[in-house]
């Protein structure tokens, strides 16, 4: 198994190569903001989420999507302790999780993780979020460009759900 060492501004990640060097947080936050329209970001306690909230009409909108940089008092499971690890968080329809994961596991206790067979903490991963699983929720940790490309379809499915939230609160307006 060769290693390559990816550039990141902060630190050097190895990983073992499977298509190339996993994104940066930079590389995600572009990403999600250029593909998406009435997207904004709100940085608040080591995590980025991404809300849909057209001309800033609603007091937050509804959010789809998550960057988390740090681990939090009971979200630990994907050790984002490792130097450059990132952990990219959304929320497809129930439908497209079932289809990936079957149905969603139990909702864990408070400060637990849901069960199941995933390694949190794996590199470049697609699995269900270790703690919002139980609501559909994936993650991947650093997704390599070739992971990222295959989930933007999941992706485009989570913006269009917070986005079809967002039509229905405008329409109460």
């Amino acid at each position: 198994m060769r290693l390559v060492a990816c550039s990141w501004r902060w630190a050097l990640v190895y990983r073992a190569v499977s298509g190339g060097c996993t994104m940066t947080p930079d590389d995600i936050y572009n990403r999600i903001t250029e593909r998406f329209a009435d997207v904004h970001p709100k940085a608040s306690w080591g995590e980025t989420s991404f809300f849909v909230n057209p001309g800033l009409r609603l007091p937050s909108g509804a959010y789809f999507a998550t960057l988390k940089q740090q681990d939090g008092e009971h979200d630990r499971a994907s050790e984002l302790w490792r130097d450059g690890v990132c952990r990219f968080n959304f929320g497809p329809p129930k439908s497209a999780f079932v289809e990936l994961f079957g149905v969603p596991p139990a909702r864990p206790s408070k400060g637990g993780i849901i069960e199941g067979p995933w390694n949190f903490a794996a590199i470049d991963v697609l699995m269900p979020h270790p703690v919002y699983g139980w609501m559909g929720w994936v993650c991947v940790l650093n997704p390599g460009e070739k992971t990222f490309l295959q989930i933007e379809t999941l992706l485009d499915s989570a913006y269009g759900k917070a986005r079809a939230t967002v039509e229905k609160r405008l329409a109460k307006l």
